[in-house]
């Protein structure tokens, strides 16, 4: 019978085979049990491979040593044959060996199954279902982690990798803070499923927590989300761009849904696979476990679950099968995702020039629990952000080493954030002043376009940076009554608890002051959009005026003009004999000329004329009111 959520062809039959009829029982190492015959081996082979498979299955393995990018390499096509018994045959090594690569095999196929990306999926991730390990274990990345255990008199800072992060998360002593410690900030650079699994097992992270953690969508905003067990806090960090750096700053436009899981890194293949050690193949119309005995064997396999139409067999990658179909529509919406990508690349090219105010947009994750412990979670495996606080914890005489608060903590974390988005508005306050003074000088149309292109980058700073107003604002005011929220008032025994915040009375007065911080860096960015709306409008308010000045000029000289041309049209006639002509001299010209000019000029220009009178009878008016006053004072 298929598992759940195995791939069927067009007929109904399976194309994911059963670990039970390839001879793996259902207590597979990625369920959080041992293969057959994997513990009489790996003492000898995985040495600490038993540990890892308890506690966080196999994916875990894969993830902390195995790391290359794996490649789907294409096989002759075969038709589909039933299943043989060559697993029977095979020794315990070889049979484990067989049921890693199938359970790489199940991770494609999930991970083709997430990338369709279909809309109303569940909600949040949960690091202890299975399908976890299988769909996000391939999320690896080198993180720098910090902990960090204080007190008013001593400090304990300790920085490691993945590994013993996890392994000091696994045990069940190492991971506490020594009794002296009051409060603890666990630092995370990086995201990988191996660290942050381990984290929320241990800490009880909320799934929809979690899932703000991996899901890559760069359409967030800053939020508080309030859970029985901890706060959490998704901050979205202003920084420039140093002047040296090449790294891209994050797009503000990601149109996935909330629902939708991370984009997995690429897929991983085992080195010995690269050597050329045996594999499974495809052949025909089953998936037939073959192993090569040479260890040269340069045979490609197919993948059980495809993730391409080129995976298939061409006999079938035409069909009107679910999994061709599935197939299709996953490399439409890869084409689409592509295309979409080059457009936003050619636009951030364009927009790139010496007036271009460089702005890193990165979230930042806050964990706040009630026992002292501040979990801050970072995308980049960097802590160069983070390093002020740091510094400010080695200092004994400090607010956050004397209060003991970790509300505190989360507060220098959100005045840290405000400081750097201060820094932002400065480098953009003086761009607006230099583009200011080039247009008072002289306006041109490449002003003009970097001033749009720096109005647009405003408004979508302001789009990102006002939500972490709301978010303070909740915290200083709405802090005990959502709290007051997750408790069951229905049930009597919640009757007499007292509800408490998660953030303290001198974090909400520390809180203010960075209030009214966001509020001038939002003031700030109205006034910028208002100041380069009218330079943008000045501008083509000056190009107007200058175009109308000229035809001013023209118009004045055709008017003086008018009348003589026209005389001279007249006497330029070519007649036998014109007595204005032959019988007199030019002075007729003059004679006729000067008069005509004396009338038609004033009918043009009389509404010039009478604004001149105007404005004379006023100054002269104006002056006189002057004389008097001065005469009185005198």
């Amino acid at each position: 019978m298929p598992r759940t959520n195995s791939l069927s062809d067009s007929e109904g039959r399976s194309l994911t085979p059963d670990l039970e009829d390839e001879g793996i029982e259902a207590g597979s190492p990625t369920y959080g049990a041992h293969a057959p015959g994997f513990a009489a081996n790996s003492a000898q082979s995985h040495k600490g491979a038993s540990t890892a498979f308890g506690g966080h299955a196999l994916t875990n393995i894969m993830s902390r040593k195995s790391h290359h990018t794996h490649h789907t390499h294409q096989s002759r096509p075969a038709p589909i044959r039933s299943p043989t018994s060559a697993w029977k045959n095979l020794p315990p090594k070889e049979k484990f060996k067989a049921a890693v690569r199938k359970v790489i095999a199940m991770g494609r196929g999930a991970t083709l199954l997430g990338e369709v990306r279909q809309i109303g999926g569940e909600p949040g991730v949960d690091p202890r279902k299975p399908s976890s390990d299988i769909i996000y274990g391939q999320m690896h990345k080198e993180c720098k982690i910090e902990v960090v255990d204080y007190s008013a008199v001593r400090c304990n800072y300790k920085s490691m990798e993945n590994e013993e992060f996890v392994d000091m998360m696994d045990g069940e002593e190492t991971w506490k803070p020594q009794p002296w410690a009051k409060c603890r900030w666990i630092n995370i650079a990086g995201v990988s499923w191996d660290v942050i699994k381990a984290l929320a097992l241990r800490y009880e992270l909320h799934p929809l927590a979690l899932e703000d953690v991996i899901n890559k969508n760069n359409r967030t905003r800053s939020k508080a989300d309030y859970y029985t067990k901890h706060l959490f806090l998704r901050v979205m960090c202003h920084e420039l761009e140093d002047e040296d750096e090449d790294a891209e700053a994050e797009t503000h436009d990601d149109p996935n849904p909330r629902s939708l899981s991370p984009e997995p890194t690429e897929d991983v293949i085992l080195e010995k696979e690269k050597a050329g050690e045996p594999g499974l193949e495809a052949d025909g119309e089953t998936l037939q476990a073959s192993f090569s005995k040479s260890k040269n064997s340069t045979v490609r396999r197919r993948p059980l679950l495809p993730r391409t139409l080129a995976d298939l067999p061409i006999q079938r990658r035409d069909s009107g099968s679910a999994l061709a179909k599935l197939l299709q529509k996953d490399g439409k919406l890869r084409a689409a995702r592509t295309a979409r990508k080059a457009a936003e690349a050619m636009l951030e090219d364009i927009k790139k020039g010496d007036q271009h105010v460089g702005v890193k947009v990165k979230p930042m994750f806050i964990f706040l629990y009630r026992d002292g412990t501040v979990i801050t979670i970072q995308r980049h495996n960097s802590l160069e952000f983070t390093a002020p606080i740091s510094q400010r914890l080695r200092q004994r005489d400090g607010v956050l080493r004397t209060s003991i608060d970790p509300s505190l903590l989360v507060h220098a974390l959100l005045d840290l954030t405000v400081d750097k988005a201060l820094e932002v508005i400065d480098e953009y306050h003086a761009k607006i002043n230099h583009f200011e003074r080039k247009i008072l000088l002289k306006p041109n149309m490449k002003t003009v376009r970097e001033l749009h292109i720096l109005s647009g980058d405003l408004i979508l700073h302001k789009r990102t940076l006002d939500p972490i107003k709301t978010m303070i604002f909740g915290l200083r005011r709405y802090d005990v009554d959502r709290c007051a929220a997750l408790i069951d008032m229905s049930d009597p025994a919640n009757k007499d608890i007292k509800v408490v915040g998660y953030m303290s009375h001198k974090a909400k007065i520390y809180l203010a002051d960075v209030y009214d911080h966001m509020d001038f860096i939002l003031t700030s960015l109205d006034m910028f959009a208002g100041i380069m709306e009218n330079l943008i409008d000045y501008s083509f308010n000056i190009a107007s005026y200058e175009m109308n000045e000229v035809m001013r000029r023209l118009t004045l000289a055709t008017i003086i003009f008018f009348p003589l041309t026209i005389l001279t049209g007249y006497f330029g006639m070519n007649f036998t004999h014109m007595w204005s002509v032959n019988d007199q001299s030019d002075k007729i010209f003059w004679y006729i000329a000067v008069p005509l000019m004396s009338i038609v000029v004033p009918i043009f220009l009389w509404a010039d004329i009478r604004r001149g009178i105007h404005y004379l009878r006023k100054r002269m008016s104006s002056s006189k009111a002057g004389k008097d006053v001065k005469a009185k004072q005198a």
